[in-house]
C-alpha cells in the first residue's frame, strides 16, 4: 500500500464533537485536519480568544480504504460524506485541501463557508498581503470582493480581500 492510496475524506461527526474526534484521529496516527479559526469574543469585563470550528460537524482525514472502518468505529463519527447517489466516500483533492489550509493559516480575515450555489468567479492569484500565492476565484458578495477556494461537495471557503491584492490568471 503506497502513500498514493491515501485521500482526504470528509468525516461527518456529531455536533460539538469535532475537536474530540480530531484529537482521537490524531492520537490513532491518522493525518487529520480540523478547520479552526481564532476569534476574539468581547465581554464588558474581558476579551477571550476562542477557536471557532469553521465547518460544523466536519473533520477531514487522509486515509486509505483499509483505514475507513477504524475511523467509522469511533463513537463520535456518523459517516463519511458521499457523492450524491454513490456509496463510496467522496474524495477531496490534495490541491483543494492545501489551498484551504493555506487560507485558514494565513488569513487575517474570518474565513466563511458558502454551501449554496456560487457563481464561478474570475480565476485570480493573490499577489499582496498575508495570502500571497493563493489561487482561487474572485467573487463579489454583498458589494465586497472575496477570494473563494472551492472544496468538493462542501461549497467554497471565502475570505474578504482588497481587489488590489489579486491579479487575474487568464490563461490564453
Amino acid at each position: 500500500m503506497g502513500e498514493k492510496a491515501k485521500n482526504w475524506l470528509v468525516v461527518c461527526v456529531q455536533s460539538n464533537r469535532e475537536k474530540k474526534t480530531y484529537e482521537r484521529l490524531t492520537a490513532l496516527g491518522f493525518e487529520s485536519f480540523l478547520p479552526l479559526q481564532e476569534e476574539v469574543h468581547r465581554w464588558s469585563d474581558r476579551n477571550k480568544k476562542v477557536q471557532r470550528v469553521v465547518i460544523p460537524m466536519v473533520v477531514f482525514a487522509r486515509l486509505n480504504p483499509s483505514e475507513y472502518i477504524q475511523v467509522l468505529r469511533l463513537p463520535s463519527v456518523n459517516r463519511f460524506m458521499v457523492l450524491r447517489g454513490e456509496s463510496t466516500p467522496a474524495l477531496i483533492p490534495d490541491s483543494q485541501m492545501e489551498r484551504f489550509r493555506f487560507m485558514l493559516d494565513y488569513s487575517e480575515q474570518a474565513v466563511e463557508m458558502c454551501t449554496g450555489h456560487l457563481q464561478p468567479g474570475e480565476q485570480v492569484k493573490v499577489i499582496k498581503g498575508p495570502l500571497t500565492g493563493l489561487s482561487g476565484e474572485l467573487i463579489t458578495m454583498d458589494g465586497k470582493s472575496k477570494v473563494a477556494v472551492r472544496i468538493n461537495m462542501l461549497g467554497a471557503a471565502l475570505v474578504e480581500i482588497p481587489v488590489g491584492f489579486v491579479e487575474s490568471q487568464t490563461y490564453g
